[in-house]
């Protein structure tokens, strides 16, 4: 373990959306902080900072995991996926447009999170019956929707993929 004095900052280096990027940090720097303040990727909403609402729910080495519960000198040589990472060639992916089709956001608060996480779990050939897209959407708060349309924009695009 390397100590490190409180006013001396921390090299961390990782890829970002498929972007290898270097910075130095404060020891404490949330790795929701760095992500929104210092790589200016501001689709990762932070909402609780405890870890329960999911809004800055990441993909951390293509796992789910809520960025405010972690240190971004925790994520040196790690991949993270966020939000903007789901953009293919300036367009949307199929899990995106199937939200939109399907009325899966209202105020769009909780959507990063939760696109983030049907993102892991679409990357699964099974596809989730309606009670594990349940499972996996408990880990979110949403304030403005009934579910109903985002578990059927999960289905819609756990099928599309299917098709491709």
């Amino acid at each position: 373990m390397v100590k490190v004095a409180q006013d001396q900052k921390i090299k961390v280096s990782l890829t970002i959306n498929g972007i290898v990027v270097g910075k130095y940090v404060e020891p404490r720097k949330l790795l929701s902080d760095f992500i929104r303040e210092d790589l200016a990727l501001t689709g990762t909403h932070v909402g609780c900072e405890h870890g329960v609402c999911g809004s800055c729910t990441i993909l951390f080495n293509k796992s789910a995991v809520r960025s405010c519960l972690m240190f971004a000198a925790q994520a040196n040589d790690s991949e993270i996926k966020t939000i903007e990472g789901l953009f293919e060639n300036g367009e949307m992916s199929p899990l995106q447009e199937a939200f939109i089709e399907s009325h899966g956001l209202q105020c769009g608060f909780c959507t990063p999170g939760i696109l983030m996480s049907a993102y892991e779990m679409l990357q699964s050939d099974t596809r989730p019956s309606r009670e594990e897209i349940k499972e996996v959407l408990s880990g979110h708060l949403c304030r403005c929707t009934g579910y109903e349309g985002i578990i059927e924009a999960i289905e819609k695009a756990f099928d599309r993929k299917i098709k491709e």
